[in-house]
């Protein structure tokens, strides 16, 4: 049965929601930033910690992660520095 979303792996990085993670305090300019970004179709992109294998086990019903998804963790002040950028529709 095909899904009625897919990810458009064609689709762009258009704009960051929120602050950078530098200017979180998020990160040290390494290798290690969590982010949120839109695309240029309206989907988002998260970049955080892959935390897939330490969930799996204890998903609360109704939730599940698809072979091909990852549970991903961001800094709480990543998605509140992001919250006046997303889009209410």
């Amino acid at each position: 049965m095909a899904r009625p979303w897919e990810a458009d792996p064609s689709a762009t990085l258009a704009r960051r929601l929120g602050k950078s993670p530098l200017e979180l305090g998020n990160t040290t300019g390494d290798d290690d930033c969590p982010d949120i970004w839109e695309l240029d179709n309206g989907d988002f992109a998260v970049v955080g910690r892959d935390l897939t294998a330490a969930y799996t086990a204890r998903l609360p019903q109704g939730m599940a992660i698809s072979a091909d998804e990852r549970l991903v963790v961001i800094p709480r002040s990543t998605l509140l520095s992001a919250k006046a950028d997303i889009p209410g529709e």
